[in-house]
């Protein structure tokens, strides 16, 4: 089945040559568009004053799900597509890297998850766009289906599991800065508020 998935993606892919400069744009280049979705979601929680946690740890759990994703590609050394499979539309540089699970679904799984936990629309904005990205990654022959599917599942899963044991830890370093100069990066304030040990307390919830 996920060779047959493939197959009727790159059909997909020749009858759509419409679509091959966006798409191939977009898988390499589409990270660009997580990383300016962790600052909005940075953004968010800074202007309502709550969420900051979630907002800090959504890059470091996206680079921890990469980072454990490395092992699991070095173990199970699946061949990418284009080296197993003759006379396939291929829209990618040839990589010597093996496929599954795939860093790329690895990373925005692990970016969407982050996000959700900051803000709900922000969270499934980013859903759309890792689907996006899985897609784009089959279209261009980098990866078979279930290599996406399974660097989803990874991302998410490092992210919310490891969200679970660093929240309570964030929240302690968070506040520890509410009153130092980098408070006006936690949340509103006015243009002395990182002097003032009045200023109203930021939720770390």
């Amino acid at each position: 089945m996920n060779e047959r998935l493939f197959m009727e993606i790159n059909d997909f892919a020749r009858a759509t040559p419409w679509l091959h400069t966006a798409l191939s744009g977009y898988a390499a280049y589409g990270v660009v568009l997580f990383a300016v979705m962790l600052l909005a979601g940075w953004w968010i929680a800074r202007r309502r004053g709550s969420g900051m946690p979630a907002a800090v740890w959504a890059p470091v759990g996206m680079l921890l799900a990469v980072a454990v994703n490395q092992p699991l590609v070095a173990a199970v050394h699946e061949p990418r597509p284009y080296t197993t499979l003759p006379g396939i539309l291929v829209l990618v540089d040839h990589s010597t890297d093996p496929s599954f699970p795939s860093d790329h679904a690895t990373m925005a799984g692990a970016v969407a998850a982050g996000l959700l936990l900051v803000s709900w629309r922000l969270g499934l904005l980013a859903v759309v766009a890792a689907a996006l990205m899985g897609f784009a990654r089959v279209y261009v022959a980098a990866h078979y289906p279930y290599d996406v599917l399974a660097g989803f599942a990874l991302g998410a899963v490092v992210t919310l599991l490891g969200y679970l044991l660093a929240r309570r830890p964030l929240a302690y370093g968070l506040r520890r800065l509410e009153h130092t100069r980098l408070r006006p990066l936690l949340g509103p304030s006015t243009a002395d508020a990182a002097a003032d040990e009045h200023a109203p307390a930021l939720d770390y919830r």
